[in-house]
């Protein structure tokens, strides 16, 4: 009696090693694998107190939904202040148009221009005539036709018609000046509207960063901030872990990774879950074993050498989850089965 009873106890476990043994072949399985995913930081841009939190640890948010506010009366100062720069600005150069103080000059100073262009112009005509006048006086005079009185009264009126265009010139080279010094101070106040509507930007664009906002929508931890509370710029004051974008990252030991390649199918079982079985596929496989990215990698150049089996990560892609109200939140442990033979 006893015997064929251990017959068929040793033919189960014989059929219970050759299943192991055969699926041992065709796939690699490790349970030092977990579930991650996407946690967002959310950080304070400006300083400032706090004025209100809308949010508890765990909320489910949207993204762009209020998470915090800060005291923004320093911030609507400095926005009113900036503004009021840009008007000043804006009505000196005369603002997108340059119909302002600056503007006004450069239109005097080249109407003056206009004026003594023209009469330059006049000027040049009276001592071209006044040469002419001149010649023909000293012809005349030559063959004694007109009196030496005569001839030097065409040369006093030659003269001053010269000196009169000379004149003339020298007041438009003053009023080309002008000009250049309007122009020139048309384009400083330019430079400054520029300036001072960059300062009202980024005045409104801080007095905005009061209000901080969910970057992402999901669910909201690791809550640091409360009402009454000095936070700096750059300052932590929650996470939220994403609703979506979960993946699986096993930590395979080096010496299975000759069997494993990317789109191979997975199945893993989740541990929270009573062991429910998901799937996924290999999606990547790291550039380097883990211990490399540690705080402290090991030194194997220091004698006290002892090898050990290094584990690399693998990124598997989820395409089927547990289903249900059994959602993936990263940091949960699973088992994780590669199928090979594909």
């Amino acid at each position: 009696m006893v015997l064929p009873i251990v017959g068929v106890v040793a033919l189960l476990v014989l059929f219970w090693g050759f299943q192991k043994w055969n699926y041992g072949r065709t796939h690699q399985s490790t349970d030092n694998a977990q579930v991650d995913g996407h946690i967002v930081p959310v950080l304070a841009k400006v300083g400032g107190y706090v004025k209100s939190v809308s949010v508890s640890e765990n909320d489910h948010v949207n993204v762009g939904q209020p998470l915090v506010q800060l005291n923004d009366e320093d911030y609507v100062v400095r926005l009113q202040q900036a503004q009021a720069d840009l008007a000043a600005a804006e009505a000196t150069a005369g603002g997108s148009g340059f119909a302002g103080q600056a503007q006004a000059q450069v239109q005097s100073a080249a109407g003056q221009r206009s004026a003594l262009d023209a009469q330059i112009g006049a000027a040049r005509a009276n001592a071209n005539k006044a040469d002419a006048d001149l010649a023909r006086a000293r012809e005349l005079a030559t063959k004694q036709i007109i009196s030496k009185q005569m001839l030097d009264a065409a040369q006093a009126q030659a003269d001053v018609a010269r000196a009169n265009l000379l004149a003339a010139e020298r007041q438009a080279g003053a009023a080309g000046g002008t000009v250049n010094t309007a122009e020139a101070g048309v384009r400083v106040a330019s430079a400054r509207s520029l300036a001072a509507r960059a300062a009202a930007a980024n005045a409104q664009l801080q007095l905005d960063y009061t209000k901080i906002t969910a970057p992402a929508s999901g669910e909201v931890s690791r809550k640091q901030v409360e009402v009454g509370q000095l936070v700096n710029p750059g300052q932590p004051l929650m996470s939220i872990v994403a609703d979506t974008g979960v993946w699986v990252t096993a930590n395979f030991k080096e010496t299975q990774l000759a069997r494993i390649h990317p789109g191979q199918p997975v199945e893993f079982s989740v541990d929270a879950y009573g062991g429910c079985v998901a799937e996924g596929k290999v999606e990547s496989v790291s550039g380097a074993t883990g211990a490399k990215f540690a705080l402290l990698p090991p030194d194997n150049a220091t004698g006290n050498f002892t090898k050990v089996v290094q584990r690399v990560p693998v990124r598997i892609a989820v395409t089927k989850p547990c289903g249900g109200n059994r959602p993936l939140r990263p940091g949960l442990s699973v088992d994780v089965h590669v199928d090979t033979s594909r």
